[in-house]
């Protein structure tokens, strides 16, 4: 996986979003055969979290926890409906390939919904219009576009994150939640490397020997009583 799709993917994931990354989009080419039309670089639901008052958690038996509703506002997520992201990955300047914005594409994505009966042209016409639609049954679908740098040329409408914001969140979400994520082992490449990183950064404080550096020259003797016949 491409390491700025890794970042994206573990950010929008600790955002509540249940996330495939490099999703194909294949379509039927001749008799039995198929072909890809392209890769979405990450595509992503998130249903309303529904949770209660957090008062309605407090008392001094809960076991502390991570907190699982720290939202980051730049997403500008729909409190109320499922949010269903399609993402454009750069590392390097912003921008969305013409295949995410291919019609054709955008209704196979569409239709990953289930609903037979909507007006796949309808919503697509929108989306492609405002970077974002509204389906007949409250689903929202918006274009995101993550990138190190600005865009060099023109991008059509979308919300556009950079891949710094991302960074910023997850370093902040680690020493945050420190405590109990120190604990824990992690099987995501992205999160596990920061969690790595931030291990040996806080190892440094009480490191042995110059600049972290330290040679042993000898193993130091056991002190205890020897065995008999030794």
């Amino acid at each position: 996986m491409d390491h700025a799709v890794a970042l994206v993917q573990a950010y929008l994931q600790l955002n509540g979003y249940f996330t495939s990354a490099e999703y194909p989009i294949i379509a039927a080419a001749g008799r039995n055969g198929f072909r890809t039309l392209t890769d979405i670089d990450v595509l992503a639901f998130r249903f309303p979290s529904g949770l209660p008052s957090p008062d309605a958690f407090a008392s001094r038996k809960t076991p502390r926890g991570l907190e699982m509703n720290d939202v980051d506002p730049g997403l500008g997520v729909p409190s109320d409906s499922i949010d269903m992201l399609i993402g454009e990955v750069k590392e390097g300047r912003v921008g969305i390939n013409s295949g995410a914005r291919d019609p054709q594409v955008l209704k196979a994505v569409i239709s990953r919904l289930g609903d037979s009966t909507l007006d796949r042209d309808g919503i697509v016409a929108d989306l492609l219009a405002h970077g974002s639609a509204t389906l007949p049954s409250g689903f929202v679908i918006r274009l995101v576009a993550f990138g190190s740098f600005p865009p060099g040329a023109e991008v059509p409408p979308c919300r556009i994150i950079s891949l710094g914001h991302v960074l910023d969140f997850l370093q902040r979400y680690v020493r945050k939640h420190w405590n109990v994520l120190r604990h824990l082992q992690f099987k995501d490449p992205a999160f596990g490397f920061l969690m790595t990183l931030e291990k040996a950064k806080r190892g440094g404080a009480g490191r042995r020997g110059e600049a972290g550096v330290e040679i042993v020259s000898s193993t130091p003797r056991a002190t205890g009583p020897r065995r008999p016949g030794r």
